[in-house]
């Protein structure tokens, strides 16, 4: 159908369309900026405590110095590539070759690994090194990021530029200057905002990653603003052909 409207009305449609149309170029971010303000908030000089074993975790444990023995010779079908993993019961220990189930949970990464190189020297190896690393800590991000989801926290202090670059970087649409992470108790969480704009961000510690953090990348004002604008845009033009079709069928039947 070929809309009609009047003559008088042309120029005013003509400056609504050219001012939505305006409205659509891509957001570039400014990110890491040096000449911005810091923020109201100072940086807290905090340092976050390490992560400790808990019931639940997955461990991968070798010892370096023969990653076979562990890995295979105990095992009978993994490899030396394949590195089984170890749960950790809901009674905080884990059962290891020749040592049987030992008591870790609450431990730190570092500590455990210490405990488990002494019991095999004391028990079976010389020198060992043991190399553990707990394979299912994760945080979720979502929001305005290329990769929502799930992403596993597979080396210490990962940060948030880090999983940002993991999802792919932010899209057009994304707001860097808030970009929320959920932290903690999920019925009394703690919320750090965290602005990408300004480089002396990176030097707070709470952008550090912890087990279970959700990240959340809002849309940026631009974005809403356009959003709002094309639904408004939308009614418009729904209003117009509805009055335009009053207009035509109001002609006919006066002819």
């Amino acid at each position: 159908m070929k809309l009609i409207f009047p003559c008088h009305l042309k120029p005013i449609l003509f400056l609504a369309l050219f001012f939505l149309s305006s409205c659509a170029y891509k957001q570039q971010h400014a990110l890491f900026k040096t000449n911005v303000p810091p923020p109201v908030a100072s940086v807290p000089n905090t340092t976050y405590p390490t992560y400790k074993i808990s019931p639940g975790d997955l461990l991968q444990i070798r010892n370096l110095q023969n990653i076979k023995y562990i890995a295979e010779e105990q095992t009978g079908s993994a490899t030396a590539t394949q590195t089984p993993n170890y749960q950790v019961e809901e009674d905080g220990t884990v059962a290891l070759p020749v040592l049987g189930r030992i008591a870790i949970a609450g431990l730190t990464k570092l500590q455990a690994a210490r405990k488990i190189e002494e019991l095999y020297k004391s028990n079976l190896l010389k020198d060992p090194i043991i190399d553990l690393k707990i394979i299912n800590l994760k945080v979720t991000i979502l929001g305005e990021v290329r990769t929502q989801g799930n992403y596993l926290l597979l080396k210490d202090k990962t940060n948030l530029v880090d999983m940002i670059g993991e999802a792919g970087g932010l899209t057009d649409k994304a707001n860097e200057k808030t970009i929320q992470i959920i932290r903690g108790d999920k019925a009394n969480p703690q919320v750090i905002l965290a602005d990408l704009n300004n480089i002396k961000t990176l030097a707070n510690p709470e952008l550090n990653l912890q087990n279970g953090d959700i990240i959340y990348v809002s849309q940026n004002k631009r974005t809403v603003r356009n959003e709002s604008m094309q639904n408004v845009s939308g009614i418009v033009q729904a209003a117009l052909v509805f009055l335009n079709t009053a207009l035509i069928i109001y002609t006919l039947t006066k002819k």
